[in-house]
């Protein structure tokens, strides 16, 4: 995993997880990444020091493991897994068709993307899901 520090064309700054280099390169083409702020999909990554740990600063790789499962944690108690059925119950919230609550689960690239065309937020996480009851 690699923290970007992030701008937009409005000129806000926020930071977001990658799995790798690469994975941000795909996802900003494919229009994946999305300002916090204003939504804008055109992102960019800002300067930033590398996050280089010497041998006084061991801890750092579990601090990180230990914010990701925070993050889990919190994901999983407050929000429904909704495994697959993800796009199609993101989708029906959207429109009305059902009511909105936390939900989670899984979509391909071209799913999440559609998603986000048509104006339905959805963020990726930087975890597997534990559960995979669907």
């Amino acid at each position: 995993m690699i923290r970007f520090h992030l701008k937009c064309d409005q000129d806000h700054a926020f930071e977001s997880w990658f799995q790798s280099g690469d994975a941000f390169d795909k996802l900003v083409a494919a229009g994946m990444v999305n300002c916090t702020s204003c939504g804008s999909t055109q992102v960019t990554k800002s300067i930033m020091a590398p996050a280089v740990s010497t041998s006084s600063d061991v801890r750092a790789p579990k601090l990180t493991e230990n914010a990701i499962a925070a993050l889990r944690d919190k994901v999983e108690a407050n929000s429904d897994y909704v495994g697959k059925s993800f796009v199609k119950e993101a989708r029906d919230m959207h429109d009305g068709v059902v009511p909105e609550r936390p939900i989670y689960g899984e979509a391909n690239l071209n799913e999440a993307k559609k998603l986000v065309d048509d104006g339905i937020p959805v963020v990726p996480l930087p975890f597997m899901p534990r559960k995979k009851t669907n």
